[in-house]
């Protein structure tokens, strides 16, 4: 079991502070969640990317504001001075650690981070900074188009995801690689169970809060498939999920083995689509979360209307 005191971030004073919950009502247009397991060297590049850039929207829109959470996993290195240093520098409003007592993988940093993040939309991105941050753009205009179509639009349920196998996408990616995930491609549709997805493991992905409420909670692989789950989940639940086309660099100082990671992805895949059909693992919808998926114009009890996304 966690331990409390992963749930509570210190402020740039070293007041300690409880995280809220993601079903409290949003307090920020934007969540930025970032696992990050010994990222001292790499995570700075991808902090200085993204703080400057959330900030010249904020102040292009009044209405918008954003949090960065970034979710130690159990590091041995010095990846918690380094974030606790920009939450001197930007305020904990802005940035806030959450560091957890041991590692458990990086869909298990994501989902601790997701359920207590304030953003009415929350992205997860790696922590190298292989996206481009700025094709945030994109993803958010997604999630807009979407938002337009229903009538309570704090309510809408929409995923938008970067993809680097898209027909405009200008990813960089070796020969290899490609080859490699053409074959995991057919391997996700055909035991995963994600259908139409051509790039479900791109590390930048974009919820809203109604649809991270829907498939966080229910969330079970902690580490090597759950990008494949989160996708499962939402596509048995009929959330939109869009591919969006993003700008990726493959970043030096990965610390994975391609051939290793591929096989461990297999297998949580094959375990977790077993769990699934054998009725081991339940989806569990919460209740609020439901209504909305039977009736799009169903109203909240609570809802935000001064957060701008």
């Amino acid at each position: 079991a966690s331990g409390d005191g992963e749930y509570v971030f210190s402020d740039e004073r070293g007041r300690r502070e409880p995280f809220p919950s993601l079903f409290d009502a949003p307090q920020k247009a934007l969540s930025v969640v970032v696992p990050a397991y010994n990222e001292q060297k790499r995570l700075p590049a991808m902090l200085d990317e993204a703080l400057p850039y959330l900030e010249r929207l904020a102040e292009l829109d009044s209405a918008f504001s954003y949090e960065v959470v970034v979710v130690d996993d159990g590091s041995s290195d010095r990846t918690a001075d380094v974030v606790i240093a920009y939450t001197q520098r930007w305020t904990a409003d802005k940035v806030r650690l959450m560091r957890l007592t041991r590692n458990v993988g990086k869909g298990g940093a994501v989902k601790r981070g997701a359920l207590r993040c304030r953003g009415a939309a929350i992205l997860f991105c790696d922590a190298d900074g292989a996206t481009r941050f700025s094709d945030l753009q994109k993803l958010r205009q997604c999630i807009r188009e979407t938002r337009q179509e229903v009538e309570h639009q704090d309510d809408v349920l929409a995923i938008a995801i970067g993809s680097r196998y898209h027909l405009e996408s200008s990813a960089e990616r070796s020969i290899v690689r490609k080859f490699i995930s053409k074959v995991f491609n057919v391997y996700v549709e055909v035991v995963g169970g994600v259908k139409g997805i051509r790039d479900t493991q791109c590390g930048f992905k974009l919820f809203t809060r109604r649809a991270a409420q829907l498939v966080f909670p229910s969330q079970h692989v902690e580490r090597w498939s759950f990008d494949v789950e989160l996708l499962y989940l939402a596509q048995r639940a009929g959330v939109p999920i869009t591919e969006v086309p993003v700008q990726w660099v493959e970043i030096a100082g990965s610390k994975l083995s391609i051939v290793k990671a591929i096989f461990n992805m297999m297998s949580d895949m094959a375990l977790m689509r077993f769990n699934y059909l054998s009725g081991t693992w339940a989806f569990q919808v919460p209740e609020h979360v439901r209504l909305t998926i039977a009736d799009p114009h169903h109203s909240p009890a609570v809802r935000s209307h001064s957060i701008s996304f």
